[in-house]
C-alpha cells in the first residue's frame, strides 16, 4: 500500500507519518511551501522524512503571495493567544488545508496511492475550520466524487489519525512509534530558537509537560 503524508515538520504531521509507515503504508511525504513567513519548519520535514526512511519526500512550491493574509504569510505580528474555536485566529491560512487536500489527493492519484494521511486535530488546536471532522467527511465525499479512482470504486482514503487525541496522547503515541521530537518544529515565528509564546509553542508545551516527556526543544522563553 502507497500513503501520501502531508509533512510540515511539526509534531501532529511527523505523529502522523509515523502511524501511516506503522499501519504498513509505503510513505511518500508531500510538504507545501505558501509563503509562510520561515522555512525553519521544512528544514524539519526533510530531516523528519529522511530520519523516517519515506520511500520520496516531495516539496512543492506554491506562489508566494497566494495566501497573502494573516499573520503566517504577512509581516503582522504573531499573537501571543492567537484565538478559540468560535474566533478565528490570524494565524488561520485562508483555505490551507483544503488546497493542501486536493494537491495531496491529486498526487496520491498519479503515484497509485490509496491514502492521504494528514494530521489534524479538533482537540489541542487553535481553532482553525479546516481541522474539523465534518470538514475531512465533506472533503472526502468531494475527493470520490472527483477523481477517476472515485468514480470507478476506488477512492484515495483520507486518514486522520490524530483528530480526537489530545497534544499529550499524541506526544505518547509519537514517542511509541519512534519520532525523533528534537528534529520538529512548532514555532509560528521561526528562528534559531522557538519562541515559546506563540499559540503553537504553547500547546506544545503543555502538550509536553501534559506527557511527563521532555521537550528536546530549546526556547527563547518556557513559561
Amino acid at each position: 500500500m502507497k500513503g501520501v503524508v502531508l509533512l510540515s515538520g511539526g509534531i501532529d504531521s511527523s505523529t502522523t507519518l509515523a502511524v501511516a509507515r506503522d499501519m504498513g503504508y509505503d510513505t511518500f511525504a508531500l510538504t507545501i511551501l505558501y509563503g509562510q513567513r520561515h522555512e525553519r519548519e521544512v528544514r524539519s520535514a526533510r530531516d523528519i522524512a529522511s530520519s523516517m526512511g519515506v520511500v520520496e519526500h516531495t516539496t512543492i512550491q506554491l506562489p508566494n503571495d497566494m495566501f497573502r493574509s494573516g499573520s503566517l504569510t504577512t509581516d503582522e505580528e504573531v499573537p501571543e493567544v492567537a484565538g478559540a474555536e468560535d474566533n478565528i485566529p490570524t494565524t488561520y491560512v485562508p483555505a490551507r488545508n483544503l488546497v493542501f487536500l486536493s494537491i495531496a489527493v491529486g498526487y496520491a492519484e498519479v503515484i497509485s496511492a490509496d491514502a492521504v494521511f494528514i494530521g489534524v486535530t479538533s482537540v489541542d488546536y487553535s481553532g482553525y475550520p479546516d481541522c474539523r471532522p465534518e470538514f475531512i467527511r465533506s472533503f472526502q465525499e468531494t475527493s470520490r466524487l472527483g477523481t477517476k479512482r472515485g468514480i470507478e470504486g476506488h477512492p484515495i482514503r483520507i486518514i486522520t489519525p490524530l483528530i480526537d487525541m489530545s497534544k499529550e496522547e499524541i506526544i505518547k503515541l509519537g514517542r511509541k512509534l519512534g519520532v525523533d521530537y528534537s528534529l520538529t518544529w512548532s514555532c509560528y515565528r521561526g528562528g534559531e530558537k522557538a519562541c515559546g509564546r506563540c499559540d503553537s509553542c504553547r500547546h506544545r508545551l503543555k502538550g509536553f509537560e501534559r506527557s511527563g516527556i521532555e521537550d528536546p526543544v530549546e526556547y527563547e522563553v518556557v513559561r
